[in-house]
């Protein structure tokens, strides 16, 4: 059942001191937590509650605006409540009236809600952050009329897999869920394979490699007796053991040679992404793509593609979903070479950057340019926002967070907007500046001088739009 915190009554507390005479009323946190729609939230994940049963929620403002917090920081559940406990700013944020001293909810509680949340409503998140920029004049509408597409690999959380440790993970893990289901095994492996994999690790590292195999293979005839005793002893095993058993015999069957593979046994969904680079040749997660716009850098669609599907093949749904968060289509989509023979039948214009440039015209080549403004906002998202080691668990962790990461971006990016306390007096100034450029060197005088003020200044930022 939904909560809404009633803030149109507010007392003194006698022990107790009221946030709006601790923060500052000029502070961007505070500009900021005045400035988003937080009824919109109330409304638009009322589906995800139950009106008139169970017990009442966290208020949602608490829940979506700890999620801000937490991947605009790229802290983890527990660090955002530490955080939060200290935090004046990050209190009234939230929509706190009292300075507290104990927790507003718990890391268990934040997972949950995550559980309950689902695609349509993070993309709330992520359009919400959109919207506040543009009711706040940060972002014209015009601006996003066009659009770059990359696509990247969020790595899940998994160490490196190999043969020898996914054999004697798999025992384990069928050794411990037959235990609860009361199989009595004739053998469990559980000193010998622990020896085993040492030893094959140590021959891995010695470069005895052939002695290594045979180690590998061992720990192979383990787990398979294994599979075979828990089958023999049981018929009607629960839903985890079936699972864990049916993930076992995958992992048996697997060859070198199969793509579909294996690679964790928590997290089977993952696949084996090669992207060409020289220091990480393969990537273990699931492709994800961004859409951001081409002069300013908002993340307007981020999405998840298991399979690990062409980077064409995706075209479609990216533009689908950035024209709903955003309301109207994008007029012209620039790609790079692996979007080349996309699925995308529609009115945008999708430009492809041909590396071999032929002769465009001016202002197409300028946005041709703009398309690798798209890489530094991947390695942001990865290094800053939590997309480099996703934590959250299955195919629906992987829509989430990378939807979540988007709207942490976009979120810092509205913090340094209305940290800049000058802004009015820059958009002033340049604007009297191009008035001047304007009437001294023409129109097209004006576009070529329009960088000589001021050089140190970017005129891409949001402040400036």
């Amino acid at each position: 059942m939904t909560k809404s915190k009633d803030t149109t009554m507010v007392q003194s507390h006698l022990f107790k001191p009221l946030l709006r005479d601790i923060v500052s009323p000029r502070h961007a946190m505070v500009k900021l937590a005045d400035a988003i729609d937080w009824k919109s939230f109330e409304d638009g994940l009322q589906e995800y509650f139950c009106a008139d049963n169970g017990r009442p929620s966290c208020p949602v403002r608490l829940m979506v605006a700890l999620h801000y917090l937490k991947y605009a920081s790229g802290m983890s559940d527990e660090a955002v409540l530490d955080e939060w406990l200290e935090n004046p700013y990050w209190q009234y944020f939230t929509g706190g009236i009292y300075f507290e001293h104990e927790y507003p909810t718990d890391q268990s509680t934040m997972s949950r809600w995550r559980k309950r949340l689902s695609k349509s409503g993070a993309e709330q998140m992520l359009e919400e952050s959109l919207k506040t920029g543009l009711r706040e004049g940060f972002i014209k509408k015009t601006e996003l009329n066009r659009v770059n597409v990359d696509s990247t690999v969020q790595e899940k959380a998994v160490r490196y897999p190999t043969d020898a440790r996914l054999y004697d993970r798999m025992r384990e893990r069928l050794v411990k869920s037959a235990r609860k289901n009361g199989v009595e095994l004739r053998q469990t492996y559980e000193r010998v394979g622990k020896k085993v994999l040492r030893s094959q690790s140590g021959y891995a590292k010695a470069n005895q490699f052939k002695r290594a195999r045979k180690s590998t293979r061992q720990l192979k005839t383990f787990l398979g007796r294994v599979v075979r005793d828990i089958e023999r002893k049981i018929t009607t095993p629960d839903t985890e053991l079936q699972h864990l058993l049916e993930l076992g015999k995958r992992l048996l069957t697997q060859k070198r040679t199969d793509k579909q593979k294996l690679y964790s046994i928590h997290e089977p969904q993952i696949e084996c992404i090669s992207k060409g680079k020289a220091h990480k040749k393969f990537e273990f997660g699931t492709k994800v793509g961004l859409v951001t716009s081409s002069r300013s850098n908002w993340i307007v669609g981020a999405e998840a593609y298991p399979g690990n599907p062409y980077d064409g093949h995706t075209l479609k749904s990216a533009l689908a979903q950035t024209s709903k968060i955003l309301g109207f289509e994008p007029e012209m989509a620039i790609c790079d070479l692996g979007y080349r023979g996309n699925n995308y039948e529609g009115k945008c214009n999708i430009q492809i950057v041909n590396r071999f440039r032929r002769r465009v015209s001016r202002s197409l080549s300028r946005w041709w340019n703009r398309r690798s403004a798209i890489e530094p906002v991947i390695g942001h998202c990865k290094s800053e926002h939590r997309m480099d080691r996703n934590q959250l668990r299955g195919k629906s962790g992987d829509e989430l967070n990378v939807i979540f990461a988007a709207a942490g971006f976009n979120f810092r990016k509205l913090l340094r907007a209305f940290a800049l306390f000058v802004y009015p007096f820059f958009r002033l100034v340049f604007s009297l500046l191009g008035k001047y450029s304007l009437k001294r060197f023409g129109k097209e005088g004006a576009r070529k001088e329009k960088n000589l003020p001021l050089k140190g200044f970017s005129y891409s930022h949001p402040a400036f739009a």
